[in-house]
């Protein structure tokens, strides 16, 4: 096979640009600490000031509320008790400011002659109080130091007619993996799949997360806040999160009421559309009820120039959530089921060698056929099931949380296939997971309060043997348990310190089929002849068995500098497994419309992660930035290393190795208000990624993104607001060279496939304008119009698997309501 040299491009101007950046980053944090040093004390500056900060209401402690003092800019955080304490203070004369989540701010003049104790009251806001809090955890979840970001409803409510992974890339350092337009994975700063933990109403997702064209199956209309964390230190759901963590939660309850939302989306690109609604009940005396349900249709999309052909989509779901909630604990249920029915563009699968060099090499795709919404071949079929019971309370040792759930993911593939098989399925995987899992939150009356869980997973995936095609995973059975510790210290008064380890050990067992030849060619004979159950004329039979035990830790820090000024930082050392497509995959895999091969001498990857993040909030404008580094060793890799005819067709091979790896990058955003009626934000994300081993670029890194937008909010009829957006996304010019030549029979001759130049920058505009109106007694109705792609722009994604034969979609012209009532 021909290999040629690497495109890398070094940019000498940019890299001095970062050298540049990194060194003021690095002289502007210490600058902070240093000021943020309390000043050598004299015999009149040895006051303090302590106490605790409770709800007015029922006088419960507000953990972690923020107090500041505005003439010496000191102030502390209190920790899971209420309890604050503010040293080295001199006589005089203070203003206090106290701030809580969903509280109102309260500011008071305090007298200080000796040493003080004050106990501060706040007001909860009248909505806060009215409502029942249901999260898919009762304990604390997120992080005090890693680098977190979230989207709100509102967000939420404007893709509801698209994917939970198109709604994320508006984060900074988030970007999209696509195969097509309706198959999207998250990458966070350039990290994606199973280095991503996602967890939906408290569950850890298992739906087969592990392949680059599976995208993860929840309705996105089910959830009411996505938080996200950018980094592996919440160790309650795992140690493997290299990327980081996705926590999909629903809206909160009002109390004794019963309301509902509606949800109408429409795009002239495929001319479909969605339509969402949901009821909620509650009682006064904490019952509670919740159904949900989505239809979501979309036929052939279009790019600029030529109809998308068979890229339509048919997706249901449905959600129902019932429960009771008490000042002593309660209990919920929740189930949720995830269809989707999705064609796969019908000119990424192709006939012979010369026709996928053709299609590759020629800019446009070879089959166009008129618009239509028949879902033809090939196409995806997926649907998921997932149900959830939770128990949890308080006693004199803490809070204490019991919960089961179970999972089953059900995937079909189909292709073209004539004969009696025309109707079967390619792919039938069947993927049942059942966990159970215990938390207890340490009541503490010390500066250290600690939370500790423990898991048990079963999971056991079935592979359908009728559908008559080499099974692309095999049948196994996976055990699993683990145990967290993790713990908050207040170590100042404007220092909190937070860490934790977690264990886990794997064991999984399949039994899979190799073609003899498979098994040769692989060189498996001389290291896996002990796991050999059978041999058939052209097949063995095997029983691979493999144990893990891995070991994950953190530790970090969140320094308030000032009431407007926030630095964290945080250190993660993550470890994972290899998923079983890693080390089992021997087949097509029809949605990614390649051949793809694992390997059984694929191990574990671990990885090391240092996170800064900066983070200011003045009246008038906004920032954060955050650099990171990353250095992953054994870190798995899919790559392109040639051609394979089939009787299906002739299709790329790609395999799995597994090279040390360096990325770092940073994340920026800044939001400005101008005037009272303008508004601007920017966000900057860029990622460098390093296969240090082969010395090259790793494969399918984000390219760097420039993304801006202006909103104006002058005119006071019905609350409009118009947003003009435009996305810029760099060339990618660090890439490994994979391109390799092949043979064309019909010409005897050897052509390059060209499977790696990234395709050329673009710049993206959307318009959007908003409006509320008032109907039907009072009931609101959010009102919105948008236009995606207002040029009509050509361009190809660099991080879309279906780039090499066709263009990415055109203008289109969106509307959403949303009727709460």
């Amino acid at each position: 096979m021909w290999k040629a040299n690497s495109h890398a491009s070094t940019h000498p101007i940019l890299l001095h640009y970062l050298i540049q950046v990194k060194k003021i980053l690095f002289i502007q944090a210490l600058f902070l600490v240093w000021t943020t040093l309390p000043a050598q004390t004299t015999e009149d500056c040895r006051l303090s000031l302590s106490g605790s900060v409770v709800d007015e209401h029922d006088k419960s402690s507000l953990s972690y509320a923020t107090v500041y003092l505005i003439e010496p800019g000191k102030g502390a955080v209190a920790d899971s008790s209420g309890l604050y304490r503010i040293q080295n203070l001199c006589k005089g004369k203070y203003t206090v400011v106290v701030r809580h989540v969903s509280c109102e701010p309260d500011t008071l003049v305090v007298q200080l002659n000796k040493n003080t104790s004050l106990n501060l009251f706040l007001e909860h806001h009248p909505e806060a109080l009215q409502q029942i809090t249901i999260t898919g955890q009762t304990l604390q979840s997120s992080t005090n130091s890693d680098q977190e970001t979230s989207v709100g409803l509102a967000t939420l409510q404007q893709y509801s007619s698209r994917t939970l992974g198109d709604a994320l890339a508006e984060l900074p350092g988030v970007s999209s993996f696509k195969t097509g337009n309706s198959i999207v994975k998250p990458v966070i700063q350039g990290l994606y799949g199973t280095r991503i933990i996602t967890v939906n109403h408290g569950v850890r997702m298992q739906d087969m997360e592990w392949g680059d064209e599976h995208s993860t199956m929840i309705d996105i209309n089910s959830a009411g806040k996505v938080d996200l964390i950018k980094g592996g230190s919440a160790l309650r759901y795992g140690g493997d999160a290299v990327a980081g963590l996705i926590l999909v939660e629903p809206s909160s309850i009002p109390k004794d009421t019963l309301t509902g939302r509606t949800v109408l989306s429409g795009a002239t690109n495929g001319w479909g559309g969605s339509i969402t609604t949901e009821m909620v009940m509650s009682g006064k005396t904490g019952w509670y009820g919740k159904l949900q349900g989505t239809l979501k249709r979309f036929g052939d999309f279009r790019a600029p120039d030529y109809q998308l052909t068979n890229t339509g989509l048919f997706e249901k779901g449905i959600s129902v959530m019932m429960g009771r909630q008490s000042e002593k604990g309660g209990f919920d249920g929740y189930y949720s089921l995830y269809d989707t029915d999705v064609a796969i563009l019908a000119a990424s699968h192709v006939g012979s060698i010369g026709d996928l060099v053709d299609a590759i090499n020629n800019g446009e795709p070879q089959i166009v056929e008129d618009f239509s919404y028949h879902i033809g071949l090939p196409r995806q079929e997926v649907s998921h099931q997932l149900a959830r019971f939770r128990w949890y309370g308080n006693t004199a040792l803490g809070d204490w949380e019991l919960q089961y759930d179970l999972q089953q993911n059900h995937r079909f593939e189909y292709d073209r296939r004539v004969g009696d098989d025309r109707d079967k399925p390619s792919i039938d995987l069947k993927l049942t997971t059942h966990s159970f899992s215990g938390n207890l939150r340490f009541n503490q009356e010390n500066n250290l309060p600690l939370e500790t869980g423990v898991v048990y997973r079963y999971q056991k995936n079935t592979a359908n043997p009728e559908t008559g095609i080499r099974r692309l995973i095999p049948d196994y059975d996976k055990y699993e348990i683990g145990a967290y510790l993790s713990g908050v210290y207040q170590a100042g008064n404007n220092l909190i310190l937070d860490g934790g380890i977690r264990y886990d050990f794997m064991n999984i067992d399949a039994l899979k089929f190799y073609r003899k030849s498979r098994w040769e060619e692989r060189g498996y004979q001389d290291d896996f002849a002990d796991i050999i159950v059978r041999e058939y004329p052209t097949q063995l039979l095997t029983n691979p068995r493999f144990d893990y035990h891995n070991v994950a830790y953190t530790l970090g820090a969140n320094l308030l500098v000032d009431q407007q000024t926030e630095l964290r930082f945080n250190y993660a050392f993550t470890r994972r497994n290899p998923n079983p497509s890693e080390l089992f995959s021997d087949g097509l895999h029809h949605g990614a419309a390649r051949i793809e091969l694992g390997d059984l001498r694929i191990g574990q990857e671990s990885g090391h992660k240092l996170g800064l993040t900066f983070e200011q909030k003045k009246k008038d404008w906004n920032w954060n930035l955050g650099p990171y580094f990353k250095k992953i060793k054994d870190f798995i890799i899919l790559e392109p290393t040639g051609v394979e005819y089939t009787i299906r067709g002739a299709f790329p091979v790609w395999e799995y190795f597994q090279r040390d790896a360096l990325l770092w990058g940073i994340d920026g955003q800044l939001t400005a208000n101008w005037s009272n009626d303008w508004q601007s934000s920017h966000i900057i994300s860029y990622v460098y990624g390093q296969d240090t081993e082969e010395n090259q670029p790793l494969i399918n890194m984000p390219a760097p993104q420039f993304v801006n937008s202006v909103s104006f909010d002058g005119i006071s009829w019905k609350s409009l607001k118009i947003t003009l957006e435009g996305i810029y996304t760099f060339r990618q010019n660090r890439y490994p060279n994979n391109n390799f030549l092949v043979f064309i029979p019909e010409t005897d001759s050897y052509e390059e496939l060209d499977i790696s130049t990234p395709p050329d920058a673009y710049l993206l505009l959307n318009l959007q304008a908003g409006a509320q109106f008032k109907v039907f007694n009072g009931n609101t109705l959010d009102a919105r119009i948008s236009i995606n792609n207002l040029g009509n722009t050509r361009y190809r994604d660099y991080l879309n698997r279906l780039r090499y034969f066709a263009d990415d979609l055109g203008r289109s012209f969106e509307f959403n309501l949303v009727f709460n009532y």
